[in-house]
Parts: C-alpha cells; sequence; structure tokens
C-alpha cells in the first residue's frame, strides 16, 4: 500500500491520540471492568479506511501500558481493533450510516473480543462481562459519533 503524506499524518496523529488517551485513562481503560474512553475517537474510521490501521497501532501503543501487556493486548486486540475499524469502515460505507454505523459495528465487535480476553486472562465468563462491555462500549461510540457530527458541520477534517 501506498499512503500519501496526508493519509500518514492522520494515521500519526490518530493513532497518538487513540494511545494518549488510552494512558490519561489508564485506571479504567484495561482490567476486568474497563472503560476506554479513548473509544470517542473510533467511529472517525467511516470517512476513511486509513483510520482502521491507526486505530490498530493507537491500540498496540496504549496497551504497552497495560498491566496485563502481553500476548492478548499486544497483538490480539490489535488484529481485532483493525478488524473491527475495516468491518465499521464497510458497513457505513455500504449503508450510508456514517459514523453512527461505524461506531455501532465497532461497539459490537469489540465488546466480544475483549469478553474472550478477559476470559482467557481471568476465566471471567463472557457472559458475565460481556453484557457490560456492550452497553460502555456503544456509549462511547454514541458519543464519538455525535462528535464527529458536530465537527462535520463546521470542518471536512478527513481532506
Amino acid at each position: 500500500m501506498k499512503y500519501s503524506t496526508r493519509e500518514l499524518s492522520m494515521v500519526a496523529v490518530f493513532a497518538a491520540l487513540y494511545a494518549a488517551l488510552v494512558v490519561a485513562f489508564s485506571p479504567i481503560s484495561f482490567g476486568p471492568i474497563q472503560l476506554r474512553v479513548a473509544g470517542v475517537i473510533r467511529p472517525g474510521i467511516a470517512r476513511t479506511r486509513v483510520l482502521a490501521v491507526a486505530y490498530a497501532l493507537g491500540v498496540v501503543v496504549g496497551n504497552v501500558v497495560s498491566p496485563y501487556a502481553g500476548i492478548y493486548e499486544l497483538l490480539f486486540m490489535p488484529a481485532a481493533s483493525l478488524a473491527a475499524g475495516l468491518i465499521g469502515y464497510e458497513a457505513a460505507k455500504r449503508l450510508g450510516g456514517g459514523y453512527w454505523v461505524c461506531g455501532a459495528v465497532i461497539g459490537a465487535i469489540i465488546p466480544v473480543a475483549v469478553a474472550w480476553m478477559l476470559q482467557q486472562l481471568f476465566a471471567l465468563p463472557i457472559a458475565v462481562s460481556l453484557p457490560g462491555l456492550f452497553v460502555s462500549e456503544q456509549l462511547v461510540n454514541i458519543v464519538g459519533s455525535l462528535a464527529f457530527t458536530a465537527l462535520d458541520r463546521r470542518f471536512r477534517w478527513w481532506q
């Protein structure tokens, strides 16, 4: 793949912002009960596919400070995040729902991946962790969708 300077800059800024938010909110970003405030920027993937790569890179960098850093946090979750971002982008593109569809799709995929990871790390049953993760992920993506919708009224930030 060949990326333009603008695309590389967007990847760097998006990944850095995601990672910085994970680290800034690290007490609630990791563990059996978690809320990734950084997820508010994920709906932005709806505007440009390259941000799915940025999201995965941001997950890697943010997860370096995880108390559970290992193969799940540094390999599995970035791969799940990349897949969720790409699927969210495609769904938004095909369904014409923009930020809302992209956020909802990502917010449905990531909780399943996190619940599975928590089962592996803490023997926490998926049925116990998934409902809370699903609700928190959807709420974070709703906030992000609202923010990006408002931003779109003033700027074409992705161009």
